[in-house]
């Protein structure tokens, strides 16, 4: 019986997933696929398992997701489940790949941190007045 666990990450969301042979069922955390709303994230997160077909019928996911608002955790979870299914079956990597490649490859990049004397802003500059 082959498990298999993998991670994935957005901005500050992490997912662990974790696949196991199975019926097809998929659980984040703990609640069924079928149930998380709104649709728009459970469709992001379902992409990976659609593009997998019959692979993703034979097996069993269980999705932890800690950290980061409600699009990242989707993100986060669409990486982790798709590097589990690529995992399981290798033939799956070239696809997930021409679909789309952040199905594979996290997306590192971050929120600009704030800098000091800008009223809050990361980027916008201090006026300057010479009279």
């Amino acid at each position: 019986m082959k498990i298999i666990n993998t991670s994935g990450t957005r901005k500050s969301a992490i997912a662990r997933a974790s696949l196991s042979p199975g019926s097809g069922v998929v659980r984040i955390n703990s609640q069924l696929l079928q149930t998380i709303s709104p649709v728009i994230y459970r469709t992001k997160i379902e992409e990976p398992l659609l593009i997998a077909g019959d692979v993703a019928k034979n097996v069993n996911l269980n999705v932890i997701i800690n950290g980061g608002g409600i699009n990242s955790q989707a993100e986060a979870a669409r990486l982790a489940i798709a590097k589990a299914l690529v995992g399981y079956d290798k033939k799956l990597h070239k696809q997930f790949l021409d679909y789309d490649r952040t199905l594979l490859v996290a997306d590192v990049r971050r929120k600009e941190t704030h800098k000091p004397n800008r009223h809050g802003k990361a980027r916008a500059k201090v006026q300057k007045s010479y009279r």
